[in-house]
């Protein structure tokens, strides 16, 4: 009986341990049930097969020459490629310490040898249908890019925004020493930092900065919108404040909260300036595209006017002069 035959393929399934016995039985007994098994006989091994192809669930042995499970769990869950595919160790310990350092490794759960089959498909259904869930949460967040990229296409004039926004984001984060939690979040709110603008007419949204007071009310709810849109995806709490807040200035007459200084979140701080100096490096249909130079003047005006977070302006373009260089 093929187990979860109604996925639109079989599960892929990485066995690894140094004993080909109980890789020859534990592949048996998986492919039983219809799962796709590859199998590594240690740590280097599998992280070869995982980069040539994510697995849907690992089943990792404690104890292998080299790289132990214990190292290789927590190589896994600390790369955000890999770190949410779920992962049994597998162990024939059964000291608390032992479990613990599984634990703290990131070990999403532990068989102990010897195996009973029963207990095994019971973890791996569990596992599966975990990570099944978590891949349709990816997939909407997907749709949710799409539908942003689908909103900057609507003007002409604001192609390839995103992504250029997304990278200068994801670089600055790193420029300035945050973690990988704020970059992810920097480089998902340079796609969906305008998504609420999906909201606004056409003739609003390409109009520059041409906008009647009506029209401009009408503008500025777009990142209310976009968090709103967000929202339900937990994945993106870090990037909420983003979305909400990239047009926030340091004086407090941004919008739509009025925020001011360091109340404004550090990310949307991060991304506003970014925001800005791409935009002067465009061309818009109300301007021509400034040089790098010019923006710079700009820009160092603009936050000593008390727009932009002066220290971040400062830090950007030490980054992109580094960039420059090593170029």
């Amino acid at each position: 009986m093929v187990e979860l035959s109604l996925r639109r393929r079989a599960p892929r399934i990485l066995v690894v341990d140094d004993n080909p016995d109980n890789i020859l039985l534990t592949g048996e007994l998986l492919g039983s049930r219809g799962y796709q098994v590859r199998t590594a006989s240690s740590g280097d091994a599998a992280l070869a097969l995982i980069r040539e192809q994510h697995p849907d669930l690992i089943l990792l042995d404690v104890i292998m020459p080299g790289k132990s499970g214990y190292d290789l769990c927590r190589e896994l869950k600390e790369d955000p490629t890999t770190r949410l595919i779920p992962i049994v160790m597998i162990t024939g310990l059964t000291d608390r310490e032992d479990r613990i350092r599984g634990i703290e490794a990131g070990a999403d759960e532990f068989l102990n040898k010897p195996i009973f089959p029963e207990e095994l498909f019971a973890r791996v259904r569990s596992l599966l249908k975990l990570k099944e869930f978590t891949d349709e949460l990816e997939n909407v967040e997907t749709v949710l890019f799409t539908l942003a990229l689908g909103v900057e296409a609507r003007d002409p004039y604001t192609e390839g925004h995103c992504e250029r926004l997304s990278h200068y984001a994801q670089d600055l984060g790193r420029h300035l020493h945050l973690d990988e939690e704020s970059i992810t979040a920097l480089r998902r709110g340079g796609v969906l930092h305008d998504l609420g603008k999906i909201s606004i007419p056409d003739n609003i949204l390409k109009k520059g900065d041409l906008l009647t007071p009506a029209e401009w009310e009408i503008m500025k709810q777009h990142p209310a919108i976009g968090e709103n849109i967000c929202k339900p995806l937990k994945a993106l709490r870090l990037t909420l404040p983003i979305i909400r807040h990239h047009h926030e200035h340091w004086d407090g007459s941004g919008y739509p909260d009025g925020l001011r200084g360091h109340e404004i979140p550090l990310l949307a701080r991060v991304l506003q300036v970014v925001d800005v100096y791409d935009a002067l490096r465009t061309t818009r249909p109300y301007k021509p595209a400034k040089s790098h130079e010019e923006s710079e003047q700009i820009m160092r005006a603009e936050a000593a006017r008390s727009l932009w977070d002066k220290e971040i302006v400062g830090e950007l373009f030490v980054m992109l002069d580094k960039q420059k260089r090593a170029a």
